[in-house]
C-alpha cells in the first residue's frame, strides 16, 4: 500500500476512534451531570410531553395526565385534589417542582423505573411516546374520606394502617390544598398560587402525619412506658402502683400533677385503673423507676429512631436522652422533648394489636404498566418484635379499658369493641395537643389509627372528647 494512503488511513482510523470515545464519554459518562446542569432545559421540555401514570385508588384515578389541546404536551390533574393531596403531593412539570408520591415515586410514574422496562421496549418498537406506569395504592376510599371529612376546619392529620400487613389505609393531613392550583396550564398562575402556599401560616404544603415539627405525645406514651414495665416484670395488670395527687420532682421545686389536679382512684389503684384514666403521676414514677435506658430501647423497639419510607419519608420519632430524673419524669408522660408523628403513633398500636410484631407501613400495593398488568408487588416486612405476645395481649387488655371504662369512651362505636389510650399533649404555648390512638376491633383487630389535632394559641384541646370521636367514624367507615 502506498505511504501516504497508509498514513491517511492511520489518520482516518484515530480521528474516528477519538469521535468515539468523545460520544461515548459524553453519552455515558458525563450523560447524568449534564441532564442534572441547571443550564440544560431540555430534561423539562421533554417531562412535558411525557404522558405520566396514573395514581389509583380501589380502581379510581386520584391523579392522571390528560393531553393539551392541539399540543404535545400532558396536563396532570386531580379528580379528588384537597382529599388525597396528602398523598398525591404534585407533579407541576412546567415549574420543575414535585412532592408527596409524585416526587418519591416520579421514576415509576414517568416509566424510567426498572420495574418498567418491558413497556419501554414496547413503545421503542412500536414507536410510540413514552409513557408511565401506574401506581394502585392500599388507601381505603371510605376511610380515607371519613378522616377527611372529619378533619375539615381543624389542623391536625389522621392516619389508619392495617395492622398484620403495614397497608395505609387513610392519611389525611389539614388544613390541605388542591393540587390543581399548583400544576395549572398557565404556569405563571401556578407560581403564585404555590408561593402563596408555602408563606401561608397555617403550612397546608407540610405533611402533618410524617413530617413537620412533629408533636409532643402525651399520654399517648404510656404505652411506651407500660410495655416497658410489663416486658421487665415490675408491674402487671392487677398490680397496686403510688399514684398520688402530685409528684415532687426530685431536685426541684416542681410537681407533676394529675390531669385537672384529679385523684387517681383511692391513691393506690391498680395499673390496669392508672392507665385507663391516664393517671400522671404513677407513670412519672414508673418512668424513674425504668431509667432512660429501659425506655429508650423499647421505643426504638416501636419504631422511634428509625429511617421510614412509605415511600416518601417519614421523619423519624425521639426520645431524647436524660440523665435527670425530674426531665424522665415529665419525658415518661410525654412531654419535654419526647416528639413523634402521627404515623409513629399508629405504629405503636399497630405492633400492640399484632401481638407486637411491628410491620414496615406502606402506601403503594402494586406498580402496573399502562395495561394495568402489574410489574411489581409490595410485600409486607416486619421491622421487629416490639413486645412479647404474652405482653401486647397485656397491653390490648389496657387498651381495651380505656374505651370501656376510662379516658377514650368518647371513641366507643356501637357493636364494635375499640381499644385505644388517649393523649392531651402541652405545647408549652398556652394549650394542648389531642390525640387518640388505637384499633377495632379490639377482640380480633384489623386497623390501627392514630389522630391528633392540634391546638391553636389558648386552645385547650383533650384526647377523648374531642380526638376519640374522629378515630370512631374513621374506624367505623372501614369496618362497616
Amino acid at each position: 500500500m502506498n505511504p501516504q494512503i497508509r498514513k491517511l488511513m492511520g489518520a482516518l482510523a484515530l480521528m474516528l476512534l477519538s469521535l468515539f470515545v468523545a460520544a461515548s464519554y459524553i453519552q455515558y459518562w458525563r450523560a447524568p451531570a449534564l441532564v442534572a446542569d441547571a443550564r440544560n432545559a431540555r430534561p423539562i421540555y421533554e417531562s412535558w410531553k411525557r404522558d405520566r401514570g396514573p395514581i389509583i385508588v380501589a380502581g379510581k384515578e386520584i391523579a392522571l395526565s390528560k393531553k393539551v389541546e392541539g399540543n404535545v404536551q400532558y396536563q396532570r390533574e386531580y379528580p379528588l385534589g384537597p382529599e388525597y393531596a396528602s398523598i398525591t403531593g404534585y407533579a407541576a412539570v412546567k415549574l420543575h417542582v414535585y412532592s408527596g408520591l409524585e416526587a418519591a415515586a416520579s421514576a415509576d410514574l414517568d416509566g424510567t423505573s426498572n420495574s418498567l422496562w418491558t413497556q419501554r421496549i414496547q413503545d421503542l418498537l412500536t414507536g410510540s411516546q413514552p409513557r408511565g406506569g401506574a401506581l394502585i395504592l392500599t388507601i381505603d376510599p371510605k376511610m380515607q374520606k371519613a378522616a377527611y371529612d372529619s378533619l375539615q376546619g381543624r389542623t391536625g392529620a389522621a392516619v389508619v394502617i392495617d395492622r398484620g400487613t403495614g397497608e395505609i389505609k387513610a392519611l389525611v393531613s389539614t388544613p390541605t390544598f388542591n393540587p390543581n392550583d399548583i400544576v395549572q396550564a398557565n404556569a405563571k398562575k401556578g407560581r403564585k398560587d404555590l408561593s402563596e402556599l408555602q408563606d401561608d401560616p397555617r403550612r397546608p404544603l407540610t405533611n402533618r402525619v410524617i413530617s413537620g415539627d412533629r408533636y409532643p405525645p402525651g399520654s399517648v406514651f404510656k404505652i411506651i412506658v407500660a410495655a416497658t414495665a410489663l416486658e421487665r416484670g415490675i408491674v402487671n395488670l392487677d398490680s397496686v402502683v403510688e399514684a398520688p395527687r402530685e409528684l415532687k420532682l426530685p431536685g426541684t421545686n416542681h410537681t407533676i400533677k394529675n390531669y385537672g389536679g384529679e385523684a387517681c382512684g383511692n391513691g393506690h389503684p391498680k395499673f390496669s385503673f392508672a392507665f385507663a384514666h391516664s393517671c400522671n403521676t404513677p407513670f412519672a414514677k414508673l418512668g424513674m423507676d425504668l431509667g432512660w435506658d429501659a425506655l429508650s430501647a423499647q421505643a426504638k423497639k416501636f419504631g422511634f429512631e428509625t429511617d421510614i419510607s412509605i415511600p416518601m419519608m417519614v421523619t423519624p420519632s425521639v426520645f431524647p436522652q436524660t440523665d435527670g430524673k425530674a426531665q424522665l419524669a415529665q419525658a415518661s408522660i410525654g412531654q419535654l422533648n419526647v416528639q413523634i408523628t402521627p404515623l409513629e403513633a399508629a405504629m405503636v398500636s399497630a405492633a400492640v394489636a399484632n401481638d407486637g410484631k411491628l410491620m414496615k407501613p406502606f402506601l403503594i400495593e402494586s406498580t402496573a404498566n399502562r395495561d394495568l398488568v402489574v410489574q411489581k408487588t409490595t410485600e409486607p416486612q416486619m421491622i421487629s418484635q416490639a413486645v412479647s405476645p404474652e405482653v401486647a395481649k397485656k397491653l390490648r387488655s389496657l387498651m381495651t379499658d380505656v374505651v370501656v371504662e376510662g379516658t377514650g369512651k368518647p371513641a366507643s362505636i356501637k357493636g364494635i369493641q375499640v381499644a385505644g389510650k388517649t393523649g392531651t399533649a402541652e405545647t408549652g404555648r398556652n394549650g394542648s395537643h389531642a390525640w387518640f390512638t388505637g384499633f377495632a376491633p379490639a377482640d380480633n383487630p384489623k386497623y390501627a389509627i392514630a389522630v391528633v389535632l392540634e391546638a391553636g394559641n389558648g386552645e385547650y384541646l383533650t384526647g377523648g372528647p374531642d380526638a376519640g370521636p374522629i378515630a370512631a367514624r374513621i374506624l367505623k367507615a372501614g369496618l362497616q
